[in-house]
């Protein structure tokens, strides 16, 4: 296996809200601990028809959901090439790609990210590490959440780290263990209210702000989630579609008062899942849900004194997932352990992924 000191690797991410690809072409050194540096970084937004695709991928016959697997890892390749060419990048020694997931049913045995190494790599020509969940999943593991590595080795300053995406998760350490675990939904069902209005998110949770908690629907979706609370297993799509989605558009009453129930909701699960972890703890708050001003007003109410919520800069913020996935190949090209079963319940700690023209 690898035993170099230093690496660059250009991570790729895509996560459930759909905002996009992030980029981040990062350098990891280790000396003692592990450090990194963001060399560049970026979003490249999807067009209406990768949208469109996108959302309606689990409903394709298997022929075509192989076909945009395929036609995923060619977009994925030449969105890379583009990042390289335009900021001059050069010495690249891989490409570490999460993919876009399409199916996660680990209880099932499976789960399936689109975005074909093979073809990521004839693209590009560069050597690819992809499929990062699929070992751990045929272990026995929920295959996710991965990110807890990247947060124990590269910020581990922190008592806990927080992700506001399309899903809230956090990831601290208890004893000697790392552990973690999906929370509930967040940037997911903004994003579906916020859609009904014709905007693509409610920027700084203004819509939120001016509407008033309904009672009703706040019980309902606190009786949704706990159904998950004891065993927390991974969140995905499914359990949105078949669980949130309904009660969000069930009930007939104005869309700025679900946007505000909805952001009490995950505020409120989001800071009983910190505040258990223990008093006066310092918090990482990256993902997109960091930039809504109203839900982070919301969080610290909830937290009070005994939780100080961080906000670190920007790069960090909207990328922290996709230089943790370049980190979790860096690990993987080592030989060492990127999936912690004290994270994803798996029989054994994983080195995952699949790698392509090493």
């Amino acid at each position: 296996m690898d035993s170099k000191q230093k690496y660059k690797v250009i991570g790729l991410m895509s996560g459930t809200s759909l905002d996009g690809v992030d980029i981040a072409c990062c350098t990891f050194s280790y000396k003692k601990q592990w450090k990194f540096t963001i060399e560049k970084a970026g979003t490249t937004h999807y067009t209406a028809n990768w949208l469109k695709k996108l959302k309606e991928a689990h409903t394709r016959p298997v022929e075509k959901l192989m076909e945009l697997d395929s036609a995923y890892g060619k977009f994925l390749g030449t969105l890379c090439n583009s990042f390289i060419g335009r900021n001059k990048i050069r010495n690249v020694d891989f490409i570490s790609s999460h993919g876009h997931t399409i199916f996660h049913q680990p209880e099932k045995g499976f789960t399936l990210q689109i975005g074909n190494g093979n073809a990521i790599h004839a693209v590009s020509g560069l050597p690819v590490i992809y499929d990062f969940r699929s070992l751990d999943v045929a272990h026995g593991g929920q295959g996710a959440p991965l990110v807890p590595v990247g947060d124990k080795l590269l910020f581990n300053e922190y008592d806990v780290c927080l992700n506001l995406g399309g899903i809230a998760n956090i990831s601290l350490d208890r004893k000697k263990d790392r552990i973690a675990f999906d929370v509930c939904y967040v940037n997911m069902g903004l994003n579906h209210l916020a859609n009904k209005a014709g905007k693509k998110y409610d920027h700084d949770g203004m819509l939120a702000s001016s509407g008033e908690v309904n009672k009703k629907l706040l019980i309902k979706l606190n009786r949704a989630y706990s159904k998950v609370k004891q065993k927390r297993p991974a969140l995905a799509r499914e359990f949105f579609e078949t669980h949130i989605q309904p009660v969000l558009d069930g009930e007939n009453f104005p869309l700025q008062d679900r946007l505000r129930t909805f952001t009490e909701s995950s505020a409120k699960e989001i800071s009983e899942a910190i505040l258990k972890s223990g008093k006066k703890v310092t918090v990482l708050c990256t993902g997109g849900g960091a930039f809504n001003s109203f839900l982070m007003y919301r969080l610290v109410e909830y937290c009070g004194d005994d939780a100080t919520l961080i906000i670190p800069e920007d790069e960090v913020v909207n990328f922290k997932e996709a230089i943790v996935f370049a980190f979790l190949g860096v690990l993987r090209v080592r030989g060492e352990v990127n999936t912690l079963k004290s994270v994803t319940r798996s029989s054994k700690n994983n080195s995952s992924g699949v790698s392509i023209g090493f």
